[in-house]
C-alpha cells in the first residue's frame, strides 16, 4: 500500500538512479581509473533492496496503523499544512533517523540487521541499495514520537521515503567535498567516511539528511586527505570471503548465538553480547570500535615519536 506521493517517488526516482549508476560507471573507468562495481555484487545489492522493499510493503500496513493509533491520541492540534509543517517533519524525520543509524551502529542485536549494508568492500550508488534487510520491522518505533507531536503516518513514512533518496544518491566516489554544504548536509565526502573501515572512520557520521546532529552528538568525523591518513578502506573490519546471501543476512546472528552460548559466562558477559557494541568479548579476543581506534592512536603515536628521534639522530649527525 504505497500512498499516492510514494507512487511518483518511485516512478521520477527509478529513471533517474539508472541515469546516475551509468554516469557513475563511465567516470569511475574514465576519471578515477578503476572499476568500483562488479557483476555480483551489483546484483546483490539489487536483490537486497528488493528483499527489503518486499518486507518494508508487507510491514507497512502494521507499521502504519501504530503510526495512526498515537497520531489519533496527540494533545497537540492538527498542523496546518504548508511549508512550516514540512520543514519541521523533515527535521523531526532526520533527527529520529540519526539516533535509529546510530543504535544500529552501537547496540550488537542491530547491527546483527544493519551489518548487511556495510559488508560491501565496493563504494558506488548501488551500495545504497544495500539495505538492512529486516530493518522495517522496527524502524517505524523509532518514528511513534513524530505521530505523537502530531505528524500525520503517511506524511511520516512519504519523508522517510524523500530522505531516502538522499541517502542513496550520497554513496559514491566521483563527488569530491561540496564546500559549504559540508557544514549542514550529509554529503559523498561525509558518507564515504561512514563506510570506510579505518579504525579512525568507524561509527562515524551517521546522519541521512543533516549532518548537525553528528556534530551536535559527538559522531562526526571529517574525511582527510589520502597523504595525511591513507586511502579508505571499505566495508566490515573483517569482510567476508565469497559471502552469498545467506551469509549476508545471518552471519552476525549465527556469531551472536555462538558467543552467546558459550560455557562459563556470566549473565553479563552473555547480554553484553548480544546488546553490547559489536566487538565486544569477555577475553579481549575481538575489539569494539572504541578500542581500535584507541590502538590506532597508541601505535600513530609511537611511529610520530620514532620518526622525531630519526630526525634528531640525523641532525646531530
Amino acid at each position: 500500500m504505497l500512498s499516492l506521493k510514494e507512487q511518483l517517488l518511485l516512478l521520477f526516482s527509478a529513471p533517474f538512479y539508472l541515469i546516475i549508476i551509468s554516469i557513475e560507471i563511465l567516470l569511475t573507468n574514465v576519471r578515477l581509473g578503476k572499476k568500483t562495481y562488479t557483476v555480483k555484487d551489483t546484483a546483490t545489492n539489487i536483490f537486497l533492496t528488493l528483499l527489503n522493499a518486499s518486507i518494508d510493503f508487507g510491514f507497512k500496513l502494521i507499521s502504519i496503523l501504530v503510526l495512526t493509533l498515537v497520531f489519533l491520541k496527540s494533545p497537540f492540534e492538527d498542523w496546518k499544512i504548508g511549508f512550516s509543517y514540512w520543514l519541521a517533519l523533515l527535521i523531526a524525520e532526520d533527527f529520529a533517523y540519526y539516533w535509529l543509524h546510530r543504535f544500529d551502529h552501537e547496540v550488537r542485536f542491530f547491527w546483527a540487521v544493519h551489518v548487511t549494508h556495510h559488508s560491501s568492500p565496493h563504494f558506488n550508488f548501488t551500495t545504497g541499495f544495500r539495505s538492512s534487510v529486516f530493518e522495517p520491522l522496527y524502524r517505524f518505533v523509532y518514528f511513534i514520537p513524530l505521530a505523537w507531536f502530531g505528524f500525520k503516518p503517511i506524511d511520516i513514512v512519504f519523508m522517510y521515503s524523500a530522505t531516502q533518496i538522499w541517502g542513496t544518491l550520497v554513496h559514491t566516489e566521483i563527488i569530491g567535498k561540496l564546500g559549504w554544504l559540508e557544514k549542514i548536509f550529509v554529503t559523498p565526502s561525509h558518507h564515504r567516511v561512514h563506510h570506510a573501515c579505518n579504525p579512525k572512520y568507524l561509527d562515524k557520521n551517521m546522519g541521512m539528511f543533516l549532518i548537525i546532529w553528528d556534530k551536535l552528538f559527538g559522531t562526526f568525523q571529517e574525511e582527510l586527505p589520502e597523504q595525511e591518513y591513507g586511502p579508505i578502506h571499505y566495508g566490515l573490519t573483517k569482510n567476508l570471503e565469497e559471502p552469498n546471501i545467506i551469509q549476508l543476512l545471518f552471519h552476525e546472528w549465527r556469531q551472536i548465538w555462538k558467543d552467546a552460548t558459550t560455557e562459563g559466562l556470566t549473565f553479563s558477559e552473555r547480554f553484553n553480547y548480544i546488546f553490547g557494541p559489536p566487538g565486544y568479548s569477555h577475553d579481549g579476543s575481538r575489539k569494539t570500535s572504541e578500542e581500535m581506534k584507541e590502538e590506532e592512536q597508541i601505535l600513530l603515536g609511537e611511529i610520530e615519536v620514532s620518526l622525531l628521534e630519526s630526525k634528531m639522530v640525523s641532525t646531530e649527525l
